[in-house]
């Protein structure tokens, strides 16, 4: 590594600096000025535990409805390549709200049959769950298909050639294969949902106890506390650290 950075130009490892600490100044700046001697305090209130126990449930209900929904469709991405699953990816989460909105509102386009079912989405936790598979399952879809487009399809045509069944080759042979693909995608799926801000707030609000994730409540707090959004964006900043760590052989090589 280090014959490699003697060889590196000058002006390159100056603009890499540069780059590098593009990303750390804010990290540390949020770190410089967090309220250390009152960070319990500010963690532990009432309203933010709340938002803190909301985010959790939102979080993990969308990652359970990207896996019921986001394999399968992982799996069919993989052999025909349809890639307007992926759109939420680059969509602004504002736009992706309104597009909830049209769809699943009141006025939507399923929305008069969904209350007629007695069902409403909007602004509602349900509709929160809603805004975060809808802007986190991609993720998942996107890291599952790339893990079943590298699978060695020869051991899934060596256990039907013994005889194996369709779902047997499925849960014995596919599936364990995958299993890094899936667990990785999960992690990812759901720490895009706990951050997840634009398409929360315009299709299901900002109401606490129901709808006011972690996220919507730094947005709050930096109006009214700006030392507890502060520990509020630690708090997030670490699962995100978290998730990049325990991820890192995915994206680096690391064993």
């Amino acid at each position: 590594m280090r014959l490699r950075l003697e060889r590196t130009p000058a002006a390159v490892l100056a603009l890499a600096v540069a780059g590098g600490l593009f990303f750390v100044l804010p990290l540390l700046g949020l770190l410089v000025r967090a309220p250390w001697p009152t960070a319990v305090a500010e963690l532990t209130a009432p309203a933010n535990l709340v938002s803190l126990r909301l985010s959790l449930f939102t979080s993990l209900s969308a990652t359970a409805l990207a896996l019921v929904f986001g394999v399968p469709l992982a799996w069919v991405n993989a052999r025909l390549d349809f890639a307007l699953v992926t759109l939420p990816m680059v969509l602004p989460p504002v736009v992706g709200g309104i597009a909830l909105l049209l769809a699943f509102g009141r006025r939507g386009l399923l929305g008069p049959a969904l209350a007629a079912a007695g069902v409403h989405l909007p602004f509602t936790t349900g509709g929160a769950v809603l805004a975060e598979t809808f802007v986190a399952m991609p993720f998942l879809v996107v890291t599952v298909e790339a893990g079943l487009r590298s699978l060695d399809t020869r051991f899934e045509d060596a256990a039907r050639t013994l005889g194996a069944g369709r779902w047997y080759v499925l849960r014995r042979v596919t599936l364990p294969a995958l299993l890094p693909s899936l667990l990785a995608g999960a992690v990812l799926c759901w720490a895009r949902a706990l951050g997840e801000f634009g398409a929360t707030i315009i299709f299901a609000g900002n109401f606490p106890g129901r709808t006011q994730t972690l996220p919507l409540a730094v947005y709050l707090e930096l109006e009214t506390s700006p030392d507890a959004a502060i520990m509020l964006s630690l708090a997030a900043l670490l699962v995100s650290l978290l998730v990049l760590v325990g991820l890192r052989h995915r994206w680096l090589g690391a064993a």
